[in-house]
């Protein structure tokens, strides 16, 4: 397996950013290897065209590389069936697209069971149901961080119609059971969807073997470029769901008062496709081949033991960090505070211009600021999972995220990071 700083030189990026800069916010998007910007420069410079309809080499070119990645991206996903996988703009695009498509089949009184460690495009596309009478409920966690299969099973009834929940919490890094929850969902008669936004980069994942009936994931996050992603289907339930956009490509007859629907996967990417994406992600899913998703594993365990036992030997003052602490149900995700600054807390104080301090806490905005000052790029806000946030006690978090390029000295830097903010804030 290549180190990290192996790594790194196929990543033009690092190149323009210098020594020992370390960029921590893979959970939010990923930077891209030489080989996917390569890709992505030789459609647009030989096969530029649009796809389907041309009768001519150059249209046929490209709709012959755009089903070659289309197979591709399948197979790294365990899918026997090319024809599974719907090319979307993102996960939550693929989200929407499942939300809105089931929840025209589903009546008032309806449940859809998701989790409190959801990603708002896991929230919100079934909250757009709740006028319709569909109730929306809440599996809680653990003081651990663990999915709460205790409260997942008292939401669980003969009403629940949907059970969707993410594989891997962006902010708390926890590796949910998918098998197990699907499993469950199934035995209830549920449909079973899992957002794998996280999951999908950084560890194995088989559909077939996890028995989902869709996964929704990102191409960005996982070296590939932006505004492409994939939702993979169950083929008998994509064949009867209602397609999601109308327009071009998705249509097989269009009359003045109906249409005929094109066969899945056309059904459901109306217009044209954005294809040199596709064909990017799949130059992204070639890379990650070849080093070896076992190897994406095991790199961020490592990454994640060296972050717990750092914690643990900094003895930063007020540090809080948040999730499991078993490796084996934790993916590269940290996230931290410096003290705890509770959202009423923003509300009823009255704030420096020059500092969100609040006592002995440091706002995460002042912590991600400050580690750019030494070059450690960090998140740092609510992460699209307000919910959680509230169900946690705190307005924020900042969070570090960990990929291939990632090394052992990126973590020992963003503790000693860490340690200067802490001393510098509690020094005022």
């Amino acid at each position: 397996m290549l180190t990290s700083d192996e790594v790194k030189q196929d990543f033009p990026i690092f190149e323009t950013l210098g020594d020992g800069y370390a960029y921590l916010d893979n959970a939010a998007t990923t930077q891209k290897p030489r080989s996917v910007l390569d890709a992505i420069h030789n459609f647009y410079t030989s096969q530029n065209s649009n796809v389907y309809r041309g009768i001519y080499r150059l249209s046929e070119d490209a709709t012959d590389s755009y089903h070659k990645a289309r197979r591709n991206i399948a197979e790294f996903i365990g899918s026997g069936n090319p024809d599974s996988l719907i090319f979307t703009r993102n996960a939550t695009e693929s989200l929407n697209l499942v939300a809105s498509s089931l929840g025209k089949g589903l009546r008032p009184g309806d449940e859809v069971l998701i989790s409190i460690m959801e990603h708002h495009s896991n929230i919100v596309p079934w909250q757009l149901w709740l006028p319709a009478g569909v109730k929306l409920k809440y599996a809680d966690i653990d003081s651990e961080g663990h999915l709460d299969m205790e409260s997942f099973q008292e939401n669980l009834t003969g009403r629940t119609k949907i059970v969707s929940l993410v594989h891997e919490s962006n902010l708390l890094g926890t590796i949910n059971n998918a098998m197990e929850i699907g499993r469950i969902a199934h035995d209830n008669g549920a449909v079973f969807i899992l957002d794998g936004a996280q999951s999908v980069p950084h560890m194995p994942v088989d559909v077939e073997r996890l028995g989902c009936d869709f996964l929704a994931f990102s191409g960005h996050k996982m070296l590939g470029p932006m505004g492409i992603g994939c939702l993979y289907g169950r083929m008998d339930i994509l064949e009867k769901m209602p397609p999601f956009l109308g327009g071009g490509e998705m249509i097989r007859e269009v009359y003045r008062d109906h249409s005929v629907w094109n066969d899945v996967p056309q059904k459901f990417e109306a217009g044209t496709p954005n294809v040199a994406g596709a064909i990017g992600l799949s130059a992204a899913v070639d890379y990650l081949r070849s080093y070896g998703m076992e190897n994406v594993r095991s790199h961020e365990k490592r990454l994640m033991k060296k972050t717990f036992d750092l914690e643990q030997e900094a003895g930063i003052p007020e540090l809080i960090s948040y999730g499991p602490r078993e490796l084996e149900n934790r993916g590269g995700i940290y996230s931290f505070n410096i003290g705890k600054i509770a959202p009423m807390d923003l509300e009823s104080q009255i704030l420096e211009e020059s500092s969100l301090k609040i006592g002995s806490a440091v706002h995460p905005h002042d912590v991600a600021s400050s580690l750019d000052g030494d070059k450690i790029a960090v998140r740092s806000g609510h992460h699209c999972a307000m919910p959680l946030t509230h169900r946690l006690g705190v307005v924020a978090t900042s969070r570090a995220s960990y990929y291939i390029y990632n090394s052992e000295s990126d973590v020992e830097n963003l503790f000693q990071a860490i340690a200067n903010v802490a001393v510098k804030y509690h020094e005022r």
